[in-house]
């Protein structure tokens, strides 16, 4: 039996009764999702307009501490709290994570001396978090509390206190955390941000926190690493068109590069060679010279792969020649070794 129908922006909620279903209520999507977005993005902007010096205290307490920086959280917060410590800690501040009801139940010798806690919980009064806040201040770490209540018993407690306060939730029944979660996660981004140019943390630094994956490639792989392990084919300029054919097959990579000595002073692909059937009648006397392109693309040593794969994609060829200081040919570096690596 087919639901009754929905139109592109609705769609019915059913009850089963018996055999039958019955259109329970029709609920907009697209409203709901835009509602929902605009109240979280409205709740951000007030958030930006009202940060206040302590969180640039906030900024400074953790960048000068000599302990870590600990994240501790209770239910959908201590979930943002693990995201902020992830965050973090791949943005050049190490930062451990901990659970604030496993805290009170033993983890809470994970806190040594100098670390600095930062405590998140929109109300600041779940029963953990008011064991939990007196307990480090009495065992004297700097408290960076972020609660959306300033009466809150997080608040009373924290040396530094961040406020994520919000009219209501995104959830229409006020129930869900959801702008308040929203709010947490990116004040969490802000700190994190805020500490990585503090720090003058660089592209080269991230590249060193993220070595695998297509994101640390982009920022460490470079063409020497490429170029090891493609084959270099290469003739002399003087040396006949049918070594320039065997020297392209025999590589894989489409093109041979055409040398004066050690020197780049051209190239031949595939495609001159068939122009040059095009062209000629008797191939037999013609020189690699003769039918190679003079000045190809080329780039030195050390270039980023990230860097070769834009050369490849805005001059619209298919792979790029590597040469020393001297202009020495050392590689060849084809589109699909850079698609093979993740570099796109």
């Amino acid at each position: 039996m087919q639901n009754p129908s929905h139109n592109e922006n609705s769609v019915g909620l059913y009850v089963q009764d018996k055999q039958n279903f019955h259109l329970k209520k029709s609920v907009d999507l697209l409203k709901a999702a835009q509602r929902s977005l605009k109240m979280e993005a409205d709740a951000l902007l007030n958030l930006s307009e009202n940060l206040t010096e302590d969180f640039e205290r906030a900024v400074l307490a953790v960048y000068n501490s000599s302990g870590r920086f600990v994240v501790t959280g209770i239910g959908k917060s201590a979930i943002v709290a693990n995201k902020i410590v992830a965050t973090l800690n791949s943005t050049g501040t190490p930062a451990v994570f901990m659970h604030a009801g496993d805290a009170i139940h033993g983890d809470l010798g994970i806190i040594q001396r100098d670390d600095v806690v930062m405590c998140i919980s929109q109300s600041g009064n779940t029963p953990e978090i008011k064991v939990l806040a007196p307990m480090l201040r009495a065992g004297g770490n700097t408290l960076i509390g972020m609660t959306g209540r300033a009466d809150s018993s997080l608040a009373a407690h924290s040396d530094i206190l961040l406020l994520t306060t919000i009219e209501q939730e995104a959830c229409p029944l006020n129930l869900a955390p959801t702008t308040s979660t929203t709010l947490q996660m990116a004040l969490g981004d802000a700190l994190a941000i805020a500490l990585l140019e503090y720090r003058g943390f660089t592209a080269a630094d991230f590249a060193r926190f993220h070595p695998g994956g297509a994101l640390g490639k982009r920022l460490y792989l470079r063409v020497d690493d490429i170029i090891r392990q493609n084959q270099q084919p290469a003739v002399q300029q003087e040396d006949p068109v049918k070594q320039a054919i065997v020297s392209i097959s025999a590589s894989r990579l489409g093109v041979t590069a055409v040398l004066a000595g050690n020197r780049l002073v051209g190239i031949i692909t595939d495609g001159d060679i068939r122009r040059m059937l095009d062209k000629y009648d008797n191939v037999g006397s013609l020189k690699a010279a003769d039918i190679m392109t003079q000045s190809p693309k080329t780039l030195p040593l050390g270039t980023l792969a990230a860097d070769a794969m834009e050369m490849i994609r805005t001059s619209k060829i298919t792979q790029v020649f590597i040469t020393d200081d001297a202009g020495h040919y050392a590689g060849v570096v084809h589109i699909h070794d850079l698609i093979k690596e993740g570099i796109i």
